[in-house]
């Protein structure tokens, strides 16, 4: 596999999305408890997750070795031959992600539920908004007009109110598959982009711009072969050729131009694979983890010592 560049390390790429379901719920119980919305935080999480405490030490440092020991065969499954292949390494750690964003959602909901009713409201969940702020509609990063557009794109009913699959849409918009909120965001990364202020990409600011994303992406994906030129990707796109590429026209390109947590996930189970595989041999031995136990818990080490931060607020 092509040498990895930062985007694709640990800390700066995949931070909070740890192979381990029970050290990342560790992890979210300290965060709640941050917040005051827990007692004996630590004490609970210990009642909640103690499998994760069985293999601590006595100064709460996790045992990387035995962890590992207890992880393997649960990642190697398909088939289960003692070697972990990508496939099987990429459906673990999405399958983790997938937990963790519902978790989130769970626990935000119940935070913000002032009323118990199972939905949130734009005023629950942002109170420090008056109806003066939403009226004037104004719409600059984090302005009561551009968090109203993002409520209203997540609110597929529409009811005024965001069930538990709404809140999850509108908490990690890059994991959606709903399609305003995809347009809202391609449309805000193209506004970035787009220095003629027309509403579209030409050429040149899609090759500077959406193309040098796209290309570190693809590169990684497909050991750097048969990489697309960018005239090549953006004919690809241009599909009314008219030498200009409208939000719509771009969407092929949301998941690299927006990447979320689930997309990170399969990009770092490509990278776990390659920092550890020591025989290239495209699988993993639980010698080669155990040989690289550091690639794969530095994160968690990190969430232990309390660097731990919600990020849902940051995707928005």
């Amino acid at each position: 596999m092509a040498s990895v560049d930062n985007r694709f390390r640990h800390r700066d790429y995949c931070n909070g999305i740890p192979p381990d379901p029970e050290l990342e719920r560790i992890a979210e119980e300290r965060e709640l408890g941050s917040r005051g919305n827990a007692i004996g935080v630590e004490r609970t999480a210990k009642a909640k997750i103690p499998e994760a405490y069985r293999y601590s030490n006595d100064e709460g440092r996790l045992n990387i070795s035995s962890r590992l020991v207890v992880l393997f065969p649960l990642v190697d499954h398909s088939p289960k031959d003692g070697l972990i292949n990508y496939e099987e390494m990429s459906n673990w750690i999405t399958e983790q992600t997938i937990d963790k964003l519902n978790s989130r959602t769970r626990r935000e909901l119940a935070f913000y539920d002032k009323n118990g009713d199972g939905a949130i409201s734009f005023h629950e969940y942002l109170p420090q908004f008056s109806e003066e702020d939403i009226a004037r509609n104004e719409t600059g990063h984090g302005q009561a007009g551009w968090w109203k557009q993002q409520f209203t794109n997540a609110d597929v009913d529409p009811n005024g109110l965001l069930n538990f699959d709404e809140l999850k849409d509108f908490l990690h918009p890059q994991d959606s598959s709903n399609y305003r909120i995809q347009n809202w965001l391609l449309s805000e990364k193209m506004k970035r982009m787009d220095y003629g202020r027309d509403g579209k990409l030409s050429f040149d600011e899609f090759l500077h711009h959406a193309y040098n994303i796209y290309k570190s992406y693809i590169e990684f994906e497909t050991q750097g072969v048969d990489v697309p030129t960018a005239e090549e990707k953006f004919d690809e796109l241009d599909l009314d050729e008219d030498e200009v590429l409208t939000v719509e026209e771009l969407r092929p390109l949301f998941q690299y131009l927006n990447p979320g947590e689930l997309s990170h996930a399969q990009h770092y189970a490509a990278y776990l694979i390659n920092e550890a595989d020591d025989n290239k041999d495209g699988f993993l031995t639980l010698e080669e983890m155990l040989k690289h136990e550091y690639v794969f818990y530095t994160t968690l080490y990190e969430n232990q010592n309390g660097d731990y931060e919600d990020d849902s607020h940051d995707e928005l």
